[in-house]
């Protein structure tokens, strides 16, 4: 690809051209404007697709030939802008379906060009089977398909954020594209484009606006994935540390008082096998959530003695959160000094809260995922308003 890479920030947005990206929790390094695909034009005919579904099937633009409106919505998992419009994207569908609306959602990113980093409001990234996992915890009512392979798809429709939506008529022309609405927090949407438009095409009239910029998180296109790669050998240079604690030093830790922060524990020694085999899942969380009100604190219950083979097997998973070393011959006096129910198997992993609360508890193997739903639900909305109430909602 041509052209160097331009970075412009500006009141929390990304100008490409003309062309709005917002940047909550997004680190690219984005193209000039030739090398991002042009946006389908108003009055084109819809681009076909063949595409796997989150149902295990193949889905194509001619199966919904019956439909008399046809709403594409390009979002994804990770970006917390399309988080806040799932709601919406379901209502839409149960709104307008009976009204012969129909509305496919298509994951346009490639999950490989995804950083770490990027992934700090979110669960999940954006592969299929993770799709899978978002959608089942949605209860999504819409066909939610993947062109992350081969971005041949969005290559042709040209999303530049995520959510984007391209209504078309039925004739497939393309009658609107661009935002559902005027703000990834609902309460502050005064503008509904996207309902305009659609009401528009019902009642067999014009679309008065035809274009509305889409603000999200920029698509991730293939790229990028070198960007993400190097994120991850930067981190990689920094070497691991461990230092040894005493009961007194761990009781203070465990109380997380004054940091206005959470703490997640984990309990582990190299001795223990479900400890290392989990200890990867904690190494991304300690990126993932980095850039957040949170701190990732391993403790290794292994003897004083040990802390050469405790600090290289940490050098190994380059473990750059902070690391402790119980130090002790006796790891049975870490246990009152945490005070919890821990008794003194490993793994155990706790996440405290800023008045030293524990607000999650999980003895033996985390669910890695389970975690991270922890870990978001209590997080406050230390980037923007919204996102703590998206993660303690249902829909």
């Amino acid at each position: 690809m041509s052209g160097s890479r331009v970075k412009l920030a500006m009141s929390g947005f990304i100008l490409l051209g003309s062309i709005p990206l917002a940047v909550w929790a997004q680190d690219d390094v984005i193209k000039p404007t030739a090398d991002i695909p042009p946006v389908l034009k108003i009055g084109a005919q819809a681009p076909d697709f063949n595409l796997p579904g989150i149902d295990g099937k193949t889905h194509s633009l001619n199966e919904y030939a019956s439909a008399k409106i046809l709403a594409i919505v390009f979002t994804c998992d990770h970006c917390p802008v399309a988080q806040m419009y799932e709601k919406r994207i379901k209502q839409l569908t149960s709104d307008y379906g009976e009204r012969g609306v129909k509305v496919v959602a298509i994951m346009p990113n490639d999950p490989k060009a995804i950083h770490l980093s990027e992934l700090g409001h979110t669960d999940l990234s954006d592969s299929l089977e993770e799709m899978k996992l978002r959608a089942k915890y949605r209860s999504f009512n819409f066909p939610y398909l993947s062109d992350g392979e081969t971005q041949k798809v969005a290559l042709q429709y040209g999303p530049v954020a995520t959510p984007h939506v391209f209504i078309f008529d039925s004739q497939r022309k393309l009658r609107y594209e661009g935002r559902i609405d005027s703000n990834a927090r609902e309460e502050l949407a005064t503008k509904h484009e996207a309902r305009d438009a659609l009401n528009a095409l019902l009642a067999g009239n014009p679309v008065a606006v035809e274009h509305a910029p889409a603000v999200g998180c920029s698509t991730k296109w293939a790229y990028k994935e070198a960007g993400a790669k190097q994120e991850i050998a930067d981190w990689e240079k920094e070497p691991a540390k461990v230092e040894l604690v005493s009961a007194d030093q761990l009781k203070n830790i465990r109380k997380n008082a004054g940091t206005g922060r959470l703490l997640l524990v984990n309990v582990w020694a190299t001795w223990c096998g479900p400890c290392t085999a989990e200890f990867p899942e904690l190494q991304k969380m300690v990126r993932q959530y980095r850039k957040r009100d949170l701190d990732v604190v391993t403790l290794s219950i292994n003897a004083p003695d040990e802390k050469d083979m405790v600090l290289k097997f940490l050098n190994e998973q380059h473990a750059i959160n902070r690391n402790l070393l119980f130090n002790s011959n006796d790891p049975a006096e870490a246990v009152p000094a945490f005070e919890t129910d821990w008794t003194g198997a490993v793994p155990y992993t706790a996440l405290i809260g800023t008045n030293g609360e524990v607000l999650f508890k999980n003895s033996g193997g985390i669910n890695a995922l389970e975690v991270r739903r922890a870990i978001l639900k209590n997080l406050p909305d230390d980037r923007y308003k919204g996102q703590h109430a998206y993660w303690n909602s249902t829909f």
